[in-house]
Parts: structure tokens; C-alpha cells; sequence
């Protein structure tokens, strides 16, 4: 299951189709899920949860926290309205699509990829571009 909670006033548009989206980008990698939560918040609370579970002391736009087993994903998928929104204006793209990018950079996230080095950071870059190019909204 794929849950949509809401922390901040915000609505997520065509929750259907990106249900939809994340589970056959999940299958697409092999993996399968048990049950998916997606938070989406204000600055505040993820600040929060940051620096209470992190120990980070910074603003970011998504936090995600892993339950997975093997291949099987589960976990809670934590994403800041305004760092989105603030992202969007910085990378010189459109809210949707900033925002569609981090809901699946959570998710490959869980199935393995990681974006702490160069090579890392371009893989993810690429897997979240071709995952886009296949959402139809």
C-alpha cells in the first residue's frame, strides 16, 4: 500500500497515477513493497525530524527513513513543500516536476542507489530522468 499523509496545506495532485508511477518503477527495478508512506510537510517539521533523528542541523527537502527487508521496500518518505518549492526556482524548473523527482528519489533511495560521490549523484540523476520521462500527467 501507498499512503499520502499531509503535515502542511497541501494537496497531491493525480495520487492515482503516481501510485500508479512508484510501483512500476519499483517492479521496473526488481524490487517489490510492502507499504509506502509519503509525508509531505514544512520546513519545520523536517528541520524537526532532522536534527531529533539525524543529528543534522540543516534544511533539506526529503528525508526518508527505510524499513526495508531484502527486496521488499517499505519506509516513510518525508518531503518538504517549501524546499521543493524553493528547488524548483533554483534548479530553473517547474514545481510538478521537482517535486515528482523527489517522490521517486526516495524510492530508488530504497531500492540501492545512493548520491554521496560524483558517479553516484549522476547514476541517481539519471535513474530520477528516465522514472520522469515515463510518468504521463
Amino acid at each position: 500500500m501507498i499512503h499520502f499523509n499531509f503535515e502542511t496545506d497541501f494537496d497531491l495532485e493525480n495520487q492515482k497515477k503516481i501510485t500508479e508511477w512508484v510501483k512500476k518503477t519499483i517492479q521496473n527495478e526488481e524490487y517489490k513493497f510492502e507499504e509506502i508512506s509519503y509525508i509531505f510537510c514544512n520546513d519545520k517539521y523536517l528541520l524537526d525530524l532532522n536534527v531529533n533523528y539525524l543529528d543534522h542541523d540543516t534544511l533539506t527537502d526529503i528525508i526518508s527513513f527505510d524499513y526495508s527487508v531484502g527486496k521488499i521496500i517499505s519506509g516513510d518518505i518525508f518531503i518538504s513543500i517549501e524546499r521543493v518549492k524553493e528547488n524548483a526556482i533554483k534548479f530553473n524548473t517547474g514545481f510538478k516536476e521537482e517535486l515528482h523527482r523527489v517522490i521517486i528519489h526516495g524510492i530508488l533511495h530504497y531500492c540501492g542507489y545512493k548520491d554521496k560521490t560524483i558517479q553516484e549523484k549522476e547514476e541517481m540523476r539519471s535513474k530520477e530522468n528516465y522514472y520522469l520521462s515515463l510518468l504521463k500527467i
